[in-house]
């Protein structure tokens, strides 16, 4: 029987999706879906969601927990990473209130920045950890990590885990629809062209019947800042550097050193700027769940309709030889000419029975790829750091970080640094 085990799995809500698009798919029936996770109460959670699940849509993929992780992975096909280390509390609590004490603010801190940075340092030994298991007990399997900091963890999965690894990221799917919706615009028979690294690529071309859509997208754009609106920081964005980026306003607010600055608060107010944003998310999501959990976990009729995640779909692909489309993180063999061989990049791949192949996109505009470069850094620095264990390391991510850098001095950015590893305490490995 051929498995697909999901890690993280007590995100019930996502496995649900990923694992109900997967009961779904006529090409994966008879697959057991094991379900892992550290929770054992949201692992039971999950289980008998899944199995009411099954019983309503009349699937033969066969459900089943573990508390072994190894055994969980042992002969899998495929592997789905969902996890989140150290959670909203302790960590992510961490993540913001530390930097705050320094005047250092932050919207979501799961990417880059000084809290992507310190979520990446304790989410890196445990995948390395799911890495030693996989080659152990499933090594040809193709790995999805869906987990943020997207770019660093698919990077360390592929160059040092050995692990066959595609990050996937939603941005991609929604940018092109969600844009023209907010434009008024319909997207119906639109061709476009995505590329950069994860949370910031760029809309390169977007046409529909040969014409180019980009002068109407701006001249909409140009009236709607006008006004107020979620994506202020994208549009201004587009305005300077002359293209759309993927991911949303509140992500690239701290992706850049230009909008969100203690010395000039008016900027939060302009660009419209969820500060705290991430928290507020988390706290929502937690009350969230005590009042959906029984809907889901306990509900025998429980229904679902297959989603826009890429998993189900990659795999159908892989089984059946018919070719997809996907976006995909994924290491920068030659694919794009102007970024770092070092790099993960978001491009898209072609899926078949070859596995995820990635598609040559060639040189960024410059511009792009300086912007994507200001991140890269980070990441590599910081990945540098999780690797060699040098907390020197980590003060050199945290001084190229362009927001960081932008608010605090050098000296400021090494006693946050130390404060933020003194905080995490155990969540974090030793540094020297």
């Amino acid at each position: 029987m051929s498995k697909i085990t999901f890690l993280g799995a007590g995100s019930t809500v996502f496995a649900k999706n990923v694992l109900g698009d997967c009961m779904l798919t006529p090409a994966l029936q008879g697959f057991e879906l094991a379900l892992y996770d550290i929770d054992h109460e949201r692992l039971k959670d999950s289980e008998n969601m899944l199995n009411n699940l099954k019983a309503t849509t009349g699937s033969t993929c066969r459900v089943k927990a573990y508390t072994d992780r190894k055994e969980a992975l042992r002969g899998a096909k495929y592997v789905v990473n969902a996890i989140q280390v150290g959670g909203y509390d302790p960590c992510t609590i961490t993540d913001f209130e530390v930097p705050k004490k320094y005047g250092l603010r932050q919207t979501i801190g799961d990417t880059v920045g000084i809290g992507g940075i310190f979520r990446n340092l304790r989410t890196i030994p445990v995948l390395l950890g799911f890495a030693r298991d996989i080659q152990e007990v499933c090594p040809d399997a193709l790995f999805l990590n869906y987990t943020n900091p997207m770019a660093v963890l698919t990077n360390v999965m592929n160059t040092y885990g050995g692990v066959r690894t595609v990050g996937l990221c939603h941005s991609v799917q929604v940018c092109v629809p969600h844009l023209f919706e907010s434009l008024g615009m319909d997207p119906t028979g639109v061709q476009w062209k995505i590329a950069g690294i994860n949370h910031m690529a760029w809309l390169l071309e977007v046409t529909k019947d040969g014409i180019d859509l980009y002068p109407e997208i701006k001249r909409r754009a140009r009236e709607k800042q006008k006004e107020k609106h979620h994506d202020m920081v994208r549009f201004e964005l587009m305005f300077r550097f002359g293209y759309y980026v993927t991911e949303s306003s509140e992500h690239n607010a701290e992706y850049h050193p230009y909008f969100i600055k203690k010395s000039r608060p008016e900027l939060i107010e302009k660009y419209n700027i969820p500060l705290d944003e991430y928290p507020r998310r988390c706290v929502k999501q937690i009350e969230d769940w005590k009042k959906m959990r029984d809907s889901l976990v306990n509900n025998v009729h429980l229904t679902h309709k297959r989603t826009h995640e890429y998993a189900s779909y990659i795999f159908e692909a892989i089984e059946t030889n018919v070719p997809f489309k996907i976006h995909g993180n994924v290491m920068n063999t030659g694919l794009i000419t102007n970024l770092p061989k070092e790099a993960c990049v978001e491009v898209p791949c072609l899926v078949d029975a070859n596995g995820v192949q990635p598609i040559y996109v060639g040189a960024l505009p410059p511009q792009l790829a300086a912007l994507n470069m200001t991140n890269i850094n980070t990441q590599l620095l910081t990945i540098e750091a999780a690797i060699t264990r040098k907390k020197e390391h980590i003060y050199h991510a945290a001084m190229l970080d362009p927001h960081t850098a932008a608010e605090l001095t050098l000296d400021e950015i090494v006693a946050l640094c130390d404060d933020l590893i003194e905080a995490h305490g155990d969540w974090l490995p030793k540094f020297h």
